[in-house]
């Protein structure tokens, strides 16, 4: 969506109402009944393939229409059960899910949400505690959410349905970036996912730091002054000459880096590879951490938040589709929305950040929403996938007004060549645009299901060498330790 974030990562007033980890949904005007999340963790700490922190921004305010009204109402089958279990890492679909699927479900219906945050891997422990045992249960568990950086171990498993038994047919896919479907395609070809989202990167910047160091912020003539690893570099070292930093911190290139290796983390035999480009990222932010290029902040800490806001000295973060709209905008604020605070210009740096592409193609998590096997409910579940992710003017719509990046190519297309729209909070710029330019780039042909913690004992285990406490080769024994802490079954090198 691996990455540190808030459980409440989308709870914003504006989109659905709801706060903290605990809620219930009201019963909706069609009878069907929103359940009680069930909270397995009180730890607020989820996945960042999908947000941000506390302080989201949620839903600009575009006036756009909503998009729930292209959901249509849905029936159950003869047989079917009448209560759904879903089980989540944080609140992100629990949100849409109530806001859009919800109104829309058959009468009598009900449903819950089990919400496990996936700290240090928790989230993964759930599903593999319950979903073995799905099939024959009196209330099984009917659908599941996963991430690209371990989807591998749930798609290629008996724990998962092919969406064809679902209902959902090659045409209801016709749309979506080929990148999606094949994160979620089993060693048989048997497509097991679907998501709602295509999450490409960009480099968001501050335009009065861009206006300063490079004497411009239109993002063409910025995106020349950073489309290569040794521009970006040099600007680096401009802006701190101005006594600005380029990054905040140690993590913030690391995705960018990390989606353009040449091999994946683990090959057949099962042995752990550090590729030259991970290495390269260590480089980098050694350099850039020794010449003050960064504030020596990690990602998710308050520090790493304050630098997102109003006044800081961080020329800008490398975020994708999600980071933009519901981490950044909100750290951006002056007065949080949860002070009272609106998403509008005046408010903090509101209007104030640009993109650009960045020197490197790169995507940033993103969610894919799975029916268990052993569900009660393949007739109904299929209907929400079909509603949620195949729907064209249901993905426009929750674009403009959410800002995230939906999984329609055709959708897409329409608003990166509406000439009217752009985003408010940045400054009018239409952001879809760009990433409907990157989005056909993502490639996930050096994905394997472990992905998240690699990633994540790779970033931790080299923090002190880039400190200075250890040196370059204690920081790669420290994260072979940890990865074999991880995953016992895995080879380092002797």
């Amino acid at each position: 969506m691996q990455k540190r974030i808030l459980a409440a990562l989308l709870a914003s007033a504006m989109l659905v109402g709801i706060a903290g980890c605990e809620s219930t949904a009201s019963t909706s005007d069609t009878g069907s009944t929103g359940g009680d999340s069930k909270v397995e963790d009180s730890k607020d700490s989820g996945d960042a393939s999908t947000g941000g922190d506390e302080s989201t921004g949620g839903e600009e305010n575009t006036g756009d229409p909503d998009p729930g009204k292209y959901i249509e109402k849905m029936t159950l089958a003869e047989g079917e059960g009448t209560h759904l279990n879903i089980q989540v890492w944080n609140e992100e679909w629990k949100d849409y899910f109530d806001k859009y699927i919800a109104p829309q479900l058959p009468d009598g219906v009900t449903y819950d949400f089990t919400i496990t945050p996936s700290d240090k891997g928790a989230y993964q422990n759930k599903l593999d505690a319950d979903l073995p045992d799905n099939v024959g249960k009196d209330d099984p568990i009917d659908i599941f959410l996963f991430e690209a950086d371990y989807a591998l171990k749930y798609v290629d498993a008996d724990v998962t349905l092919d969406v064809k038994e679902l209902g959902i047919t090659d045409a209801d896919l016709s749309e979506m970036y080929q990148y999606t479907v094949d994160v979620a395609t089993d060693k048989d070809g048997k497509l097991k996912g679907l998501s709602w989202q295509a999450t490409p990167g960009l480099f968001a910047y501050r335009a009065r730091i861009a206006e300063d160091v490079l004497g411009t912020s239109d993002p063409a003539e910025v995106q020349e002054a950073l489309s290569s690893w040794d521009k970006f570099n040099k600007v680096a070292a401009d802006a701190s000459a101005k006594g600005y930093k380029m990054l905040s911190g140690y993590d913030d290139s690391y995705r960018v880096f990390s989606n353009n290796v040449s091999q994946p983390w683990v090959d057949a035999e099962k042995n752990i590879i550090v590729d030259d480009q991970l290495m390269a990222w260590v480089d980098q932010t050694k350099e850039f951490t020794e010449k003050k290029y960064n504030n020596q902040t990690s990602l998710w800490s308050d520090a790493w938040t304050a630098d997102q806001g109003p006044g800081a000295d961080v020329f800008g973060f490398f975020y994708s589709t999600w980071g933009i709209n519901f981490t950044l905008m909100g750290n951006s604020l002056e007065t949080p929305e949860k002070e009272g605070g609106k998403p509008e210009v005046g408010n903090g740096e509101y209007g104030e950040w640009k993109v650009c592409e960045g020197p490197a193609n790169y995507f940033w998590g993103g969610t894919w929403i799975a029916a268990a096997n052993g569900t009660d409910n393949k007739n109904l579940v299929g209907q929400i996938l079909k509603q949620f992710t195949c729907n064209e003017d249901f993905m426009r719509d929750f674009t403009k007004v959410t800002l995230d990046y939906t999984n329609n190519k055709a959708a897409m297309k329409s608003i990166a060549e509406d000439k009217e729209y752009g985003s408010a909070f940045l400054g009018g710029q239409n952001h879809v645009a760009l990433f409907y330019e990157t989005a056909p780039n993502i490639k996930m042909d050096k994905s394997t299901k472990y992905d998240q913690l690699l990633n994540e004992n790779f970033q931790t285990a080299f923090k002190d060498y880039f400190n200075g406490t250890i040196d370059k080769e204690t920081a790669l024994k420290n994260f072979y330790a940890l990865a074999q802490e991880s995953y016992a079954d895995l080879k380092v090198p002797a």
